[in-house]
């Protein structure tokens, strides 16, 4: 039996209130025959700090800045999805891991039912910048694991151009990043950094060369194509025993792995496109499963 908790969301007294993640669908604890997938993976309890967040959580940005950024002025507003509208600062450049003021949080509603979870946020921004996005988590029982399906509207008047990535804080029986961990692709990925001697690639499959202690490491990955069923990603941890397979019904756009020792993240990317009035939809499929450990 799968089950899971989550935090919720609240501009006032929510666990996450930071500027960069979605702050629907953060995922506290996933368990599954005694493996545990997700929880907190850092210590500190400062609930504005960027990744004091657990879970397969997401984030949308038009290229690399938030919808709006480039054109706000200084004290104006800017559109992070699934946050609400925050401040721009006197700042050289966008900071993505920055804490910002939450001028506008939007309205938030939230549905549960015994076996799944509704969000929707709405947000009726500055210049044009509107939508209503609904998230959906449901747990299921054949295969184990659970889903999460998207529907992002275009409430507004201006078209949204946007990639999103779920960031996925892995941290499968709080076991330590190393050798017995193994991640898969339908595709051999090619890294576009230096693997500093702390990962491998061989075939299809990532790995690590060592446990890491303080280290961190980050990569692009390139070799996928064009159709969504290059969109699979395969975790593995031997020691637990315990694997998780994640695929989505779209194709990627972009794909990234980071780790440190209490977590592995492979960030997955998509391409969304919306014209005014219009909407987009899109699921995530995560199948988790047991194996033999040696």
């Amino acid at each position: 039996m799968v089950t899971m908790s989550l935090y919720l969301p609240d501009p006032v007294k929510g666990y996450y209130r930071g500027s960069r993640f979605d702050w629907s669908g953060v995922v506290s604890r996933l368990t599954y025959k005694g493996h545990e997938y997700f929880g907190e993976w850092q210590e500190s309890d400062d609930p504005l700090l960027h990744d004091r967040i657990c879970g397969p959580v997401e984030s949308f940005q038009t290229g690399d800045l938030p919808w709006g950024y480039e054109e706000a002025a200084p004290g104006k507003g800017f559109v992070k999805i699934g946050i609400g509208v925050l401040e721009k600062p006197a700042e050289p450049a966008y900071r993505w891991n920055g804490t910002y003021t939450l001028l506008d949080p939007g309205t938030w509603k939230v549905r549960r039912t015994d076996d799944a979870i509704e969000f929707r946020h709405e947000l009726a921004g500055p210049r044009g910048m509107a939508y209503r996005y609904t998230k959906t988590i449901r747990l299921t029982g054949e295969p184990p694991g659970f889903t999460i399906d998207h529907v992002l509207e275009n409430t507004g008047a201006r078209s949204i151009e946007t990639s999103q990535y779920n960031h996925n804080f892995f941290t499968i029986d709080r076991l330590p990043s190393g050798p017995d961990v193994t991640v898969r692709f339908p595709f051999p990925p090619k890294a576009t950094h230096d693997l500093k001697n702390l990962l491998r690639i061989e075939g299809t499959q990532l790995g690590y060369q060592v446990e890491l202690r303080d280290q961190d490491i980050f990569t692009g990955l390139e070799g996928f194509g064009s159709a969504a069923s290059d969109h699979e990603i395969v975790i593995e941890n031997r020691r637990a025993g315990a694997g998780v397979r994640i695929s989505v019904d779209r194709p990627l756009f972009r794909l990234n792995f980071w780790s440190i020792r209490t977590t592995v993240c492979p960030e997955n990317y998509v391409l969304l496109r919306i014209a005014p009035g219009a909407q987009e939809r899109w699921k995530s499929t995560y199948v988790l499963y047991t194996i033999e450990t040696p």
